[in-house]
């Protein structure tokens, strides 16, 4: 590809200020220096169209690509964005202790090593597939010099024979940044509507590939992510590419109408292929009509906005509506304080409940709910319901394939193979505060290999971390899935009314022990508190 001396940032504001509305860029490779933590930024967009097939845009900062910001109607087509010093280092192992609580790695010639981060992986060199799961390593990746690092696991560390099969001469993976401080996303739309990104390659990204925050109707269609094919890198490297992006490839939070996803692939990626959530607020009391919520960051409701109640135990209410919002009388009490303490949830998002910067609001209803303390609460109008996953080409990931929160989707047609997680996770995350709770919602066609986990999963969990009762989801439709070589039970589901599943191919055994931990033959389909 030849590389461009032509300002591209300079170039695509030109054609906006003469106000055209298609604009094709010349092919080309563009390396863009990056000004105040951003590469390309766009704002307030409107019926516009970019052209970029055949061009290459090179990040040379570990920040943000793109920016959309309060976009509408606005298409872009074909571009591929890669990032030159990557956005993670790569090294084979060396040596390690004979326990493997602690190893060696040797950064390979043409990868980075200016902050090394900790979010290791490890591949096997053979197969160039990852070698084991997760492991809890230390933050701190020391440098002994002459391009050696030696990273450490966590002091409660125990040797698993079975988990800890990483061998010397693995390849190892790890975060790198530089350049000024910035956000760390490739694609990023915030408030956008009506966005549309077709064919466009992501070969890295310091985080996401592809984030919404508060967009309706972006449709995603055949965009990629995946690792970079040695014959064509720019930067002659000793070891090809083992991981595409660092973290989700395609993750939509608080939007209106979900978003649609369709003929996508995304390999490789250091975390999940698909996450669309929305937020949850926690609810530190209740009593009568009035909630006292602890919000961290922007308050998702408005009055007159629908409520949705995650209990913490028992049955979920029905949704009620805000009548009111106004800050509470008093802080937090001790025994709420007490209380959020005790909980099982992300000990950062804990942290900044706790904190002096957090707000405590009440938020007033329609009418009187009977909702547990530590219960959480979301709008349903700003979690991605309407989204539409189909199509898709998932997996060679640590993680989840595709996970949901939102409701009145689909998940069809897709091939997702080695996500070593769930296939397909279908749930809220009270520990995450990711909400809501799924329902109406179509799995459906599906083709699932290699998941060490059970495949798919749709789940409704409390905040005391165990199944709600019956009806916390509904109307849920898994049929038609083909599942080979995963872990049984093949499909879970809790709490669920109106449940179909029918049509599936499972295999007749499981894959290794047949029987569970109370010595009972395990089941290719389990149900807990589910109802017709």
């Amino acid at each position: 590809m030849t590389e461009q001396s032509a300002d591209l940032r300079t170039l695509i504001s030109d054609e906006l200020a003469a106000g055209n509305k298609r604009i094709v860029i010349p092919p080309g490779r563009y390396r863009v220096q990056a000004e105040k933590g951003e590469h390309l930024v766009f704002k307030d967009l409107k019926n516009v169209e970019i052209i970029a097939y055949d061009v290459e845009l090179v990040c040379t900062s570990t920040v943000r690509a793109l920016l959309f910001d309060q976009c509408s109607d606005v298409t872009i087509r074909g571009l591929k964005i890669d990032y030159d010093p990557l956005p993670f280092t790569q090294g084979t192992i060396v040596s390690m202790a004979e326990d493997k609580s602690s190893m060696v790695f040797k950064v390979a010639a043409g990868y980075p090593e200016h902050e090394l981060i900790e979010r290791i992986q490890i591949y096997d060199p053979g197969t160039a597939e990852l070698r084991r799961d997760d492991a809890s390593w230390d933050q701190q990746i020391e440098p002994l010099g002459e391009s050696r690092y030696r990273v450490r696991k966590k002091g409660n560390y125990r040797f698993n024979p079975e988990r800890d099969t990483e061998q010397i001469g693995d390849i190892l993976v790890t975060n790198n940044a530089k350049g000024t401080p910035g956000p760390p996303h490739a694609v990023d739309l915030r408030d956008c509507k009506n966005m549309r990104l077709e064919d466009i390659t992501l070969h890295a990204s310091p985080c996401f590939g592809f984030l919404e925050k508060g967009c309706d109707g972006s449709i995603y269609r055949g965009c990629r992510v995946v690792r970079r094919d040695p014959r064509h890198d720019p930067v002659q490297r000793a070891l090809p590419r083992m991981r595409s992006l660092n973290a989700d490839a395609f993750h939509s939070k608080d939007a209106g109408k979900g978003p649609a996803i369709v003929a996508c692939t995304a390999h490789h990626q250091g975390d999940d292929a698909v996450n669309i959530n929305g937020e949850y607020h926690y609810v530190a009391s209740s009593q009568g009509r009035d909630l006292r919520i602890v919000v961290i960051s922007k308050l998702r409701f408005r009055p007159g906005d629908p409520v949705e109640f995650l209990p913490h135990s028992g049955p979920r209410p029905p949704d009620a509506v805000v009548t009111g919002i106004r800050p509470a009388s008093t802080p937090l009490t001790d025994g709420e304080r007490a209380l959020l303490n005790e909980q099982r949830m992300d000990n950062d998002t804990k942290t900044r409940m706790l904190s002096s910067k957090a707000r405590i609001l009440t938020l007033t209803l329609d009418r009187e709910v009977n909702l547990p303390p530590a219960s959480a609460v979301c709008c349903p109008l700003r979690v991605g319901n309407g989204f539409s996953v189909t199509d898709c080409d998932f997996g060679h990931n640590r993680s989840r394939g595709i996970l949901i929160k939102a409701s009145k989707g689909e998940v069809v047609r897709n091939r997702i193979i080695g996500s070593r997680m769930a296939a397909v996770l279908i749930r809220p995350e009270f520990w995450w505060l990711e909400g809501g709770l799924p329902c109406d919602i179509e799995v459906s066609d599906n083709t699932i290999k290699g998941s060490l986990q059970t495949p798919i999963q749709i789940l409704a969990i409390g905040g005391n971390n165990r199944p709600l009762p019956a009806g916390a989801l509904r109307n849920i439709s898994i049929v038609n899935n083909r599942i080979e070589d995963c872990a049984w039970p093949l499909i879970r589901v809790t709490s669920a009314k109106n449940l179909t599943i029918e049509g599936n191919t499972l295999p007749d055994r499981p894959k290794g022990q047949s029987t569970g931990p109370d010595g009972k033959a395990i089941e290719p389909i389990v149900l807990e508190y589910c109802e017709p």
